[in-house]
């Protein structure tokens, strides 16, 4: 009985802990963001976040360090140039694969 009590309060703290990141810009900003500053700050939050939850990882995705620096070179040069998602991920991927070859 212990087991089932201390998974039901683990289920409790854990819903507690992810409804409070979602209900608590609601408290705050109860009004418009009028703010320049602020506004231009929370369009850049989600690509900063993705970003640095990606990128590191991107470097341990393969088993050699010199494929995965080639392939974020060209995924980079490509997104750069403006191609579309599709164009970078293959050419990325075509770019570890072949590095992988010569390598």
């Amino acid at each position: 009985m212990m087991d089932l009590t201390y998974a039901f309060i683990a289920v409790l703290l854990m819903a507690t802990v992810t409804y409070i990141p979602r209900v608590l810009p609601i408290v705050i900003f109860r009004r418009e963001i009028k703010s320049k500053y602020i506004k231009s700050f929370l369009r850049y939050v989600p690509f900063a976040v993705l970003g640095a939850l990606t990128f590191p990882d991107i470097f341990y995705s393969t088993n050699n360090i010199y494929t995965a620096v080639a392939g974020t070179i060209v995924a980079l040069f490509l997104a750069y140039k403006e191609k579309s998602l599709v164009i970078v991920a293959v050419g990325a991927i075509l770019t570890v694969y072949i590095t992988g070859l010569i390598i």
